[in-house]
Parts: structure tokens; C-alpha cells; sequence
């Protein structure tokens, strides 16, 4: 389908857009407006030619694009009920919003469900000139997103290890592979060697990493992984694969969780199922929530300290939009918090 000419100087019209497209003026208002039952695919395919030919819906849309609106969005891949049941979010949006209200800045939440929402949801932010930035969270293997967000010309920074050969910059605890290193050691120098791991996303680019260095922990002491089970970072998941991994006779003595959430369902699945933490297994989580320190036991876990990282974030993604703001750059490694919930393997 070929593209109507649109002449120098002149504003695109909705019909024009619509035409180029394949579909009615009402189907390009309901794209942009989140209203109707357009397609994910339907609803990109008009977003993108929109941006093509440099249509947005008001006449306005133009000049807001070039003008602040002193707001930036977080967008959210996750179900809502991971989102309200998960404090690591909100640690981070308490992170971000210490930099951001201060400067007279807000931020705009957005949960969506998948990649083609999201992507969507970029293209229509930036038609629309609602936004200066985004944060992105999640990093993803060929995540597409900072490619994106480059051509829609929104600045981003992407919450993940620092990365110097990334489109666009990275923001985040380095040495993520010394972390889990330090939790290996810490269960083997226990007397574990049956360590299971409950994952996130196997999409992730943390979940790749630390898995990757926690089965490489274990074989260079001559071990393998009890397991590796992958979740959707939700409670019913953590529970479940808890007790996948004890209900044989050979059950894991320790398992090593993704976040502090999951680790807490664990814990108590494993109470409901009769064991006692850490005497019959001991559980790490990852993340270092407030709520590991009052838990009982209290959560051995992984500070990778998510506040900070959030106003960091801020402040760079701040700095990518104009303002006269200090970067602030986090050297520090995560560290091993050491409580109740690990001790000497059973037996």
C-alpha cells in the first residue's frame, strides 16, 4: 500500500493517515485515544504511519513535542496484581520520584501486558508529546526498545548493569555476577550442594545472567543445579515452584530466589509444607526490601540497593532532557546481606 504524498509545509490530515493505513478515521482516533477493539497489530501498524507522516492528533501535538512537559514515563511490563504484590516497585518509584518532584517534574505509570502494547504505547506518548523521557525497566536479549525510543526521539535510560556500547544509557549495579558468586559461596561454605534457583523471565537479561553465573558457581565446585525454574515474578508462581522443589525425597536443601517477594511466598510455602527455615532449608532472595528485615526469619538477600537506583535513573534521564542536573554515578557492587533464613545444610 503506498503512502498518500503529504506537500511540504502542509499538516497531514487524519484521512491521509487512515488511508495510508488501511483502515477509518475512527479506527486512527481509537488508536491514539486507547478506545475500541483495534488489534495490537492494527493499533501499531497506525501508529507507525502516523509517525511516518508526522501526524498527531491536535494541532498542538507539534509544538508540545518541542516544548517541556516536565514529565516522564515509567512504562511496566508486568500483570498488575505482580506490580501491587512486589515492593521492589515501590522502592524504585520512590527513587525516582524523590529527583523528579523537587524539580517540579511528575512521572506517568503505565502497566501494560506485552511487547506490542508497549511498543505502541511509546509511539502514541511521543505522537502526542506527553512526555520528555521514559525509564525503562526489564532489559531484555535484542531488546528493541532503545532503538525505538531513539527514533521516536524520546530520551531513555534503561535500568540494567551499565553497558557504555548501549543505545541508550544504562543505569544499575555493576558486578551482578560477583552478587550471585557471593551467594554460591555463602550456601556451599553451609554445606549445601543441593541448590535449586526460582528465576524470573528466561527474556531477561538478569535472569540470563545470574543464571548463567550461579550454574557456573556451582560447577566449578563440582556441582550441578538442583533445578532452574522459571516464573512470571508472580506469588502462585513462587509457590509453586517451591514446592516442585520439595516434594521429592532428595529435595533442595537451599534455594536462591529472583526477588525478595518470591522468597517470602517460599518461606512460606515451605512453613505450610512442615519445614522449618533455615534448619530444613535455607532461602536467599535478591532485591534487600524492607520487609526481609521484620520477616521470620529475617530474609538473607542481595542489597542492590533499588532507591538509589531509581534516583540515579532519574537524575540521568533528567540530564538527557535539558535540565542542569548533576549525573550521579553508582560504583558500588551489590553485597551479600547475611540473616536467619540460611544455615548449615541439613544432616
Amino acid at each position: 500500500m503506498s503512502t498518500p504524498t503529504v506537500k511540504q509545509g502542509r499538516r497531514p490530515t487524519i484521512k491521509q493517515v487512515a488511508a495510508a493505513a488501511g483502515v477509518s478515521t475512527a479506527a486512527v482516533s481509537q488508536a491514539f485515544n486507547d478506545k475500541g477493539r483495534l488489534s495490537e497489530a492494527t493499533r501499531a501498524r497506525i501508529l507507525d504511519t502516523a509517525m511516518e507522516l508526522g501526524w498527531s492528533p491536535s494541532a498542538s501535538a507539534a509544538a508540545l513535542r518541542s516544548a517541556r512537559t516536565r514529565t516522564l514515563a515509567l512504562v511496566v511490563r508486568r500483570p498488575t496484581d505482580v506490580l501491587g504484590a512486589d515492593p521492589h516497585f515501590s522502592e524504585l518509584i520512590t527513587g525516582i520520584e524523590g529527583e523528579l518532584a523537587p524539580r517540579g517534574y511528575g512521572l506517568l505509570l503505565h502497566l501494560v501486558a506485552g511487547a506490542q502494547e508497549e511498543n505502541a504505547l511509546y509511539k502514541r506518548l511521543a505522537a502526542e508529546g506527553r512526555v520528555d523521557g521514559a525509564v525503562l525497566t526489564d532489559a531484555r536479549a535484542d531488546d528493541p526498545r532503545p532503538a525505538l525510543l531513539a527514533r521516536l526521539g524520546l530520551p531513555a535510560v534503561l535500568l540494567g548493569p551499565p553497558d557504555r556500547a548501549a543505545a541508550v544509557p544504562r543505569i544499575g549495579l555493576g558486578h551482578q555476577d560477583a552478587a550471585v558468586e557471593e551467594v554460591v559461596r555463602h550456601l556451599l561454605d553451609l554445606g549445601h550442594r543441593r541448590i535449586a534457583y526460582v528465576a524470573g523471565p528466561a527474556d531477561l537479561r538478569h535472569t540470563r545472567l545470574r543464571g548463567g553465573v550461579f550454574e557456573t558457581a556451582l560447577k566449578q565446585a563440582g556441582l550441578r543445579p538442583y533445578a532452574v525454574l522459571h516464573t512470571d515474578f508472580t506469588e502462585v508462581s513462587a509457590v509453586a515452584a517451591t514446592q516442585a522443589l520439595l516434594e521429592p525425597a532428595d529435595r533442595a536443601t537451599a534455594i536462591v530466589y529472583a526477588n525478595d517477594s518470591m522468597a517470602m511466598c517460599g518461606i512460606g510455602a515451605a512453613q505450610r509444607g512442615g519445614l522449618r527455615v533455615p534448619d530444613d532449608l535455607s532461602v536467599v532472595g535478591y532485591d534487600n526490601l524492607t520487609l526481609g528485615r521484620w520477616l521470620h526469619p529475617r530474609l538473607t538477600t542481595v542489597d542492590q540497593q533499588v532507591r538509589r537506583v531509581g534516583a540515579s535513573a532519574a537524575r540521568l534521564l533528567l540530564a538527557r532532557c535539558g535540565e542542569d542536573v548533576e549525573e550521579t554515578v553508582l560504583e558500588d557492587r551489590p553485597r551479600l546481606v547475611v540473616r536467619e533464613s540460611t544455615g548449615p545444610a541439613p544432616g
